[in-house]
């Protein structure tokens, strides 16, 4: 009976209870292999953050092409300055001199200018000038020039015309155009960077679908095992109960139930587990899916693949031996720049120097800017070469090992992809002589199960030998999974070894 003190605490915890939101339920998710991999390249982050890191080296694309862009600037300027002399008394009666000055000038220069990847550069000029002055002058040794004075033509002006030629540093397209080769090199290394993180998501992706594949098979074996032990002890009760069996026999029946029991226990939180880590990596940015449902079995299609022609289709296809290359690439191209700058400056350069007389406007001044009146040129060389030079011959010794270091790393890159390919192949055929040795291994013991249950029916075995079996069976059914996702872990394996996960997937890169 409830005593009445607690018939308020009651009511409110059934009140709470009433308040309290049902869960909503989510849905299940079914998932192929293929709907896995295609959700992991939507939602992964890595993907992204590959994705981004490609943008920024083709946009270095653009910058290295920034040095041979033209260049404009233009200056635009006023002033206004006045002074004032005074010159006192000479000898001989040199009358004192005094002046006053107000001077204003307007100036414009426009200059257009651009290196070319031969290691030239040309410079256009164009400076059109107006400078006005007036004053008053007085106490010169003629009086009729006292008074006012000021500037009848103002305007005049240059154009300047100068190509400079780099004949030693500098020179060549080779060595001017390194830097936008070094930057589409690394644009390039950055599409297999990204291509490299697909790949490595895909296997990962379909060895984390496996995973759950294989923990479902191993909780479906278990329960199994489960309904034969149980079967065994129903039928050993029955046994007891009419008196032909000992109640020992029963308690080993027990015993092979209650362990079916745990290992369903542990094969269930092992699936749950790999559920989960399938579902962080399929949604690590997205809503995520109450629970999955896995609709592909272990593919167990016969792979024939000679060891050379895949060590072959390897060193063609492994996009981090093409990196590799391009690194060694890029190394090259910076020891060519490294050597240039040891080299002096030697530059010739000739220049058109056009100028104009004095107008009273500008078009004039134009007209002998255009029409080049007043020419003048200028031909010339430059010279420059540091004396000791350590700062290039140190950079040229860095890259000379930088290289070296390249060409190992190329070469490191080839043995392990070599290596990698031949372990896959043997692990080809490994695991598929596996699967059918843990097929047939698991028929006989059904077989053997079969046969020891019906000498125990009639009464030629003994308990312990069909609890025996079916132990003996169980073990080879989760060696039979085992195998067979072994197999399929192998032929991905295989697959991203010779550079063919992707086309085998049917995945084209955008």
């Amino acid at each position: 009976m409830v005593r009445s003190s607690m018939v308020p605490m009651l009511l409110v915890c059934c009140g709470l209870a009433a308040q309290t939101p049902a869960p909503v339920s989510v849905p299940a998710v079914r998932l192929s292999l293929r709907d896995a991999l295609q959700t992991a390249l939507k939602y992964n982050l890595q993907v992204d953050i590959s994705q981004e890191q490609r943008k920024v080296t083709q946009a270095g694309i653009l910058v290295a092409q920034g040095p041979f862009d033209w260049n404009l600037s233009a200056t635009l300027e006023a002033a206004r300055l006045e002074n004032a002399t005074s010159t006192p008394a000479g000898l001989k009666n040199t009358p004192p001199i005094d002046t006053f000055n107000i001077n204003s000038t307007r100036e414009f220069i426009g200059d257009l200018n651009r290196n070319f990847e031969w290691g030239g550069n040309l410079d256009l000029n164009y400076a059109p000038l107006y400078s006005y002055g007036k004053g008053v002058y007085s106490g010169g040794a003629n009086p009729a020039n006292d008074g006012p004075f000021s500037t009848t033509n103002p305007y005049t002006g240059t154009f300047t015309a100068t190509y400079t030629q780099s004949l030693l540093q500098g020179f060549g397209f080779q060595v001017t155009t390194a830097p936008l080769v070094i930057a589409r090199k690394n644009a390039e290394g950055a599409d297999y960077t990204f291509q490299l993180a697909i790949i490595n998501l895909m296997a990962g992706t379909e060895a984390q679908y496996w995973a759950v594949v294989q923990a479902e098979k191993n909780l479906a074996n278990g329960r199994i095992s489960l309904q034969l032990a149980q079967k065994q002890l129903d039928e050993n009760n029955i046994r007891l109960k009419v008196g032909t069996m000992a109640p020992l026999d029963v308690i080993s029946a027990e015993a092979q139930v209650a362990q079916a029991e745990q290992t369903i226990i542990a094969d269930q939180a092992a699936l749950d587990n790999a559920k989960d880590a399938l579902i962080n990596a399929l949604y690590p940015n997205a809503e995520r899916p109450g629970a999955l449902e896995l609709t592909d079995e272990p593919t167990l299609s016969h792979i024939q693949l000679d060891e050379d022609a895949a060590v072959k289709m390897a060193l063609e296809r492994r996009v981090e031996l093409k990196s590799a290359k391009i690194t060694q690439d890029v190394s090259q191209l910076q020891l060519t720049m490294a050597q240039d700058k040891t080299r002096p400056q030697l530059n010739a350069f000739v220049s058109y120097n056009g100028g104009s007389d004095t107008y009273d406007s500008l078009n004039p001044v134009n007209t002998d800017l255009a029409k080049a009146n007043y020419p003048g040129y200028t031909v010339g060389l430059k010279f420059l070469m540091p004396i000791q030079n350590r700062t290039a011959k140190g950079n040229l010794a860095a890259a000379r090992a930088t290289l070296r270091g390249s060409d190992l790393g190329l070469r490191n890159e080839e043995l392990s992809i070599i290596l990698q390919v031949r372990t896959a192949v043997r692990n080809i055929d490994a695991t598929e002589k596996g699967v059918k040795a843990a097929e047939k291994t698991r028929y006989l013991q059904e077989k053997t199960l079969e046969a020891e249950q019906k000498k125990f029916d009639n009464g030629m075995s003994t308990n312990f030998n069909v609890l025996q079996d079916m132990t003996n069976l169980d073990a080879a059914r989760s060696a039979e999974t085992q195998a067979q996702i072994a197999y399929t872990t192998a032929v991905t394996a295989l697959e991203e070894a010779v550079g063919n996960l992707m086309q085998a997937r049917n995945f084209v890169l955008n």
